[in-house]
């Protein structure tokens, strides 16, 4: 390094803010530019690219680390007098006066394949010093800049280029772009691993380790999402909605007629509405988000709506105010029950084990006519029988059956043409089955003892 040159960079230190943008470009054309234009063509550029990218000073580094040192705005890529010194080996190689040279005499193209090549060798010889001396993190992400910005390297080397040269310059262009790309990310993986080198060495292991217990999903939220897959599987969509809906919803269009006794204040939170408004109501079950479903879209539907239902129950081991459900529906032109019931015993065997059997017992709900309660062989006694069973062999699992054909009249589906099924799935219910768990109550306790057996 010549003393002028050192005085120069040392100066950056000693100068007023404003006028060291100005002092970094007389080193870029005074000092960066000369040397790398006389050595451009010869064995020595390589040498002037380590001695001012490299390491071997690094000027370059050395430079930016004294702007860093007066203002960290000086040391990024918004400085426009340090974007011209990071890219002055490219402006070199690609330099008007070498395309000139090349490209006008006699009127023509005439510069040898061999140049071309010549041109993007030196290139990447930058490319690979400057990459790989970018130590830092805060380095590394300046020299991205050089390929990602509008104002970095890649108009220098994307001119205009004569017809006769266009397609071996897209060859190299592509291919200096995939190198670039994966030194780039060698080098991105180098720095992580050395930022991590560093903090260990920085660490006393001397010192006891601090014990983090291990967290996970709450029992219920892996539940659903177990169902979830299940149905994704068979072609379900998954949706959700409101938690506060409208009697119309929550019972009319489902065939849930006034007189009903759901629809008793007793079993539903009503809210206080101001007069004349709609009334509004915590929802009993996910169900209405099939009416909206099917008021939206025609034929074929195959939903599972999971979420919060609400209902006025006292809490106790079995019940409670709030608790969760999944509802399932599934329309389309010629769903018989042989597909329902398939359907059901697909999801009991995914969900509990491939041994469990099912079976349906008639039953009654107004939104489906035939109605059944599926019903699943004991997990915990095989069927054989005892006392969670109560020596049956069997355990209640949901509620299902065949969509009746009056709720078709609300969302205008032809009743004649589509039939479907529906069903509502208990979580905590299914939960319970699965975890052996006997009480609905410490799902919601907030107990680590009981949470951290789901770890």
């Amino acid at each position: 390094m010549t003393q002028e040159l050192n005085d120069f960079i040392n100066s950056i230190g000693e100068l007023e803010e404003s006028l060291i943008p100005r002092r970094v470009e007389q080193i870029t054309d005074d000092f960066a530019n000369s040397e790398l234009s006389e050595a451009f063509g010869t064995d020595a550029f390589a040498d002037v690219i380590d001695r001012w990218y490299g390491n071997q000073p690094g000027l370059l580094w050395e430079i930016i680390e004294k702007l860093r040192d007066r203002s960290p705005a000086l040391a990024s890529w918004a400085n426009s007098s340090l974007r011209k010194l990071l890219k002055a080996p490219a402006e070199v190689i690609f330099d008007r006066s070498v395309l000139e040279r090349n490209i006008k005499e006699k009127n023509g193209w005439n510069a040898p394949d061999e140049d071309v090549k010549r041109w993007f060798s030196a290139l990447r010889i930058y490319l690979h010093t400057i990459v790989e001396n970018a130590d830092t993190q805060a380095k590394l992400d300046i020299v991205k800049q050089l390929w990602t910005n509008r104002e970095g390297i890649r108009p220098a080397i994307s001119k205009e280029w004569p017809v006769d040269a266009r397609k071996l310059v897209g060859l190299e262009i592509k291919r200096f772009e995939e190198e670039l790309n994966q030194v780039l990310t060698n080098q991105t993986v180098v720095v992580a691993n050395t930022k991590a080198a560093r903090a260990r060495a920085r660490e006393d292991l001397s010192l006891p380790g601090v014990v983090r217990p291990f967290g996970s999903r709450h029992p219920l939220r892996q539940t659903f999402e177990e169902i979830e897959r299940i149905f994704l599987s068979l072609g379900y969509s998954v949706v959700a909605g409101p938690e506060m809906e409208t009697p119309y919803y929550n019972f009319e269009a489902l065939n849930i007629p006034e007189h009903h006794p759901a629809r008793d204040n007793m079993d539903t939170f009503y809210m206080a509405a101001p007069a004349g408004a709609s009334p509004l109501l915590l929802r009993t079950h996910t169900s209405p988000m099939q009416v909206r479903t099917m008021e939206k879209q025609q034929p074929p539907v195959r939903i599972i709506v999971p979420g919060k239902v609400y209902r006025r129950d006292n809490p106790d081991a079995t019940h409670g105010f709030m608790f969760h459900q999944i509802e399932g529906l599934a329309v389309d032109t010629g769903i018989t029950f042989c597909d329902f019931k398939g359907t059901v015993e697909y999801f009991v065997r995914e969900f509990l084990g491939p041994k469990v059997k099912t079976r349906l017992r008639p039953s009654y709900f107004p939104f489906t006519e035939p109605s059944v309660e599926v019903d699943a062989t004991c997990v915990f006694c095989g069927g054989k029988g005892c006392n969670v069973c109560k020596q049956s062999g069997w355990i209640e699992l949901f509620g299902a059956g065949m969509v009746d054909p009056a709720v078709y009249g609300f969302v205008n589906y032809d009743a004649k043409k589509f039939s479907g099924f529906a069903f509502g799935l208990g979580v905590e219910r299914l939960t319970q089955l699965k975890y052996n768990i006997n009480d609905l109550q410490l799902y919601f306790q907030n107990d680590v003892r009981f949470l951290r057996q789901f770890v």
